[in-house]
């Protein structure tokens, strides 16, 4: 978390100002620096309807952004990997007697939409045959199957009251089907289902720990269809959502501490500011936000020290996060980038992404670890309670059971964020949100001419992003916006080699308006340097950052490699199909082959001191994200602590307090991104020199 406390309120106090800017902007060779998109209406993509406030970023329909570079390389192992394979291995997707496919089901209740949207989304960008056909088995088996009073989905009660969490997943399937689709009878079955939901008494309507923290996501996807069929019918389920969804609003406090329900709860008030248009519910998110960072987030990697649940006394750097509350911390981010514009919402998503996602996962997209931590020396299948909160076995190793939930819900986490890389704003123009090499086809303009943006970069490995404008020959008018990182203080951009003025544009926006030509060329420059952060409520340790990345020791990593199938690595909700080649998912202990207990050696500024970095050759498989080809080293200098060790379960301990015996030999050191790291110390002690 950057160290200001993040606020929208500037933001709504400077929108009467954006509204009167866009009226009278030349359309020119303009080039301004801005905290958020001007609010307009977009005459090319799904607008929010009065009486729903006007968001400025809009989301791009699945499929018009390509990725490419190593982004794509990641879909394509995910495609060959754990979320592609899941109907064929995971009895929970067995079609036969699933609940999905026959009211008489007895299995298939949340994993099912779950592993859909996940892998649909990921279908449609790579435009798969395969898995089309496969996504739209599912897809029809929801329509065939909807009940006369609207029900969508298997019937499920939880104390006598319909539980409606899994419906709540499968209507985001049902979304992002229809963007590829346009299929009519996805928003005739959404709004029979609402229907249906309004006449639930509230006495009975979202009573259950998932739905009720949850009921945002509900929230979300009647905006989503109100946007599209202007159905004012639907509207006052908005506010019944709101009333019976658990209250985001507390001040200082949260309504619950499971990390996975404050990952996609905590944005509720946010949505309900779009129908309500109260600042404080806007607020109320930022401020949620924060609460959860100042107690247990005061760690590197974006996310926070919940286990499963958050507890007092346990926000060392040693907690984690589960995989589930990693990828629905990035969903949030990813809506919140369009309700709001605040770019701080992709440096978060990119800081979650860069720095945690891609460790959570083995290389190859096979196996996947329950939770993953910003210190952890060890990655095993032993129990660990109460170390972390969830004494079962393989919480910490890598497999393709690594719990049924994020087993099946990991998979919308790299095609969302590839949908997002680039997002209509709405006056008509594009913005870049989150920085990888991409090809996006998009309609801009109040004419809706069709363009491409052609982005050429390596980032965050590369400190440059190159822009490419393809009108098809005539000049198109459009206005285009360049996120700025916050990091990114020494900005630079040019328009086909002409430098522009941007100067204080970290954190912002460079918004260039103009009468575009084919092959015009915008370059972005970023210049990264190592930066550091120290946490003062974790011992003060410290984390190094370069650019959007963070460093962690680089530790020599053993992947001892296990039967899936064994009693010892497997949880008990975890079940294979019959006839599965078990061999071919294989599980994974990781133990460290070096020494990694180490302070590192800072000046005054908390900056490694003598730091040196070494760039190597792009990896040849596109594969940066691992501690072997990994394109990018650091040189440091520390020194080791004995006492630092493991704790009595077998797990990495805390931080060593500030005056524990520590080695008199400097050592010399290598750090990595941290993203390329499943061994990983990224909170170090620190030993300032001259002290």
């Amino acid at each position: 978390m950057d160290k200001k406390t993040h606020s929208n309120r500037k933001w709504i106090t400077a929108c009467a100002a954006a509204m009167l800017f866009a009226a009278t902007a030349q359309a020119q060779d303009k080039v301004t620096v801005t905290d958020r998109p001007l609010v307009s209406t977009s005459s090319n993509y799904t607008n929010f309807r009065a009486p729903l406030r006007q968001a400025p970023l809009l989301k791009l329909p699945v499929g018009q952004v390509q990725p490419r570079g190593w982004l794509r390389k990641y879909l394509e192992l995910q495609r060959d990997g754990l979320n592609g394979k899941l109907n064929t291995i995971s009895a929970w997707l067995d079609k036969n007697n699933n609940q999905w496919l026959s009211d008489s089901g007895d299995h298939g209740w949340e994993e099912v939409p779950y592993w859909l949207r996940g892998y649909c989304s990921l279908a449609y960008i790579l435009d798969d045959e395969d898995m089309k056909k496969e996504a739209q088995v599912w897809f029809d088996a929801v329509f065939e199957n909807l009940k006369s009073d609207g029900f969508l989905g298997p019937r499920n009660y939880e104390n006598g009251n319909p539980e409606v969490w899994a419906q709540m997943v499968m209507l985001w399937a049902l979304q992002t089907y229809y963007e590829h689709s346009g299929d009519e009878k996805v928003l005739d079955a959404m709004t029979d289902y609402f229907k249906w939901e309004m006449t639930v008494p509230d006495s009975q309507f979202l009573k259950g720990l998932w739905q009720e923290k949850r009921g945002g996501d509900n929230l979300w996807s009647v905006i989503w269809l109100y946007n599209r069929t202007g159905d004012e019918s639907i509207l006052p389920l908005i506010d019944k959502l709101h009333r019976n969804t658990s209250d985001w609003t507390m001040k200082d406090d949260l309504p619950n501490w499971h990390g996975v329900n404050v990952a996609q709860g905590f944005r509720e008030p946010a949505t309900y500011y779009m129908y309500n248009n109260d600042p404080d519910m806007l607020q109320a998110t930022y401020n949620a936000f924060n609460t959860m960072r100042q107690r247990y987030g005061q760690v590197p990697g974006g996310m926070y020290g919940a286990d499963e649940n958050a507890r007092d006394g346990y926000f060392d750097p040693r907690q984690g996060a589960e995989t589930c509350a990693i990828v629905e911390q990035m969903a949030s981010d990813e809506i919140l980038m369009g309700i709001t514009g605040d770019p701080f919402w992709a440096d978060h998503c990119e800081n979650v992404a860069l720095n945690t996602f891609t460790a959570a996962m083995t290389s190859d997209m096979k196996a996947l670890r329950y939770i993953t931590s910003p210190n952890m020396a060890i990655s095993d299948e032993k129990l660990h309670g109460p170390s972390i909160d969830n004494n079962l076995r393989g919480m910490l190793s890598m497999s393709p059971f690594s719990s049924r939930c994020c087993q099946h819900n990991h998979g919308m986490g790299w095609p969302y964020y590839a949908e997002h890389l680039v997002m209509a704003t709405s006056d008509n123009g594009l913005a870049t949100m989150l920085y990888a090499a991409n090809e996006t086809t998009a309609k801009v303009g109040a004419e809706g001419h069709t363009v491409r943006l052609t982005e050429d970069t390596e980032y965050p490995f590369e400190e440059k992003v190159t822009l490419t404008v393809h009108t098809g020959g005539e000049g198109v008018t459009f206005p285009l916006y360049l996120r700025v990182p916050a990091w990114s203080d020494k900005t630079a951009v040019s328009l086909n080699g002409k430098s522009l003025s941007v100067a204080g544009a970290e954190g912002k926006y460079v918004r260039i308006e103009r009468e575009w030509q084919d092959g015009d060329k915008v370059e972005l420059e970023m210049p990264m340097s190592v930066t550091s952060q120290v946490w003062q409520q974790n011992k003060g340790s410290v984390s190094v950052n370069y650019g959007p990345m963070t460093l962690s020791l680089k530790i020599k990593e053993n992947f001892e490699q296990h039967d899936s199938r064994d009693p010892a690595f497997v949880q008990d909700d975890s079940h294979w199909q019959e006839g599965v080649d078990a061999s071919l998912w294989p599980c994974y202990v990781l133990k460290p082959e070096s020494q990694w207990n180490y302070a590192l050696k800072v000046d005054r500024s908390f900056i490694p001191s003598g730091i040196t970095v070494t760039k190597k050759e792009w990896p040849a498989d596109d594969m940066p994200f691992t501690a072997e080809s990994v394109p990018l080293e650091f040189s440091v200098k520390g020194y080791q602590i004995p006492s630092w060790g493991y704790d009595a379960t077998g797990m990495t301990d805390q931080l060593p307090v500030k005056w524990a015996e520590r080695s008199t030999q400097e050592t010399f050191l290598t750090l990595i991104p941290m993203g390329a790291a499943r061994l990983r110390i990224s909170a170090f002690p620190k030993v300032v020199d001259g002290e």
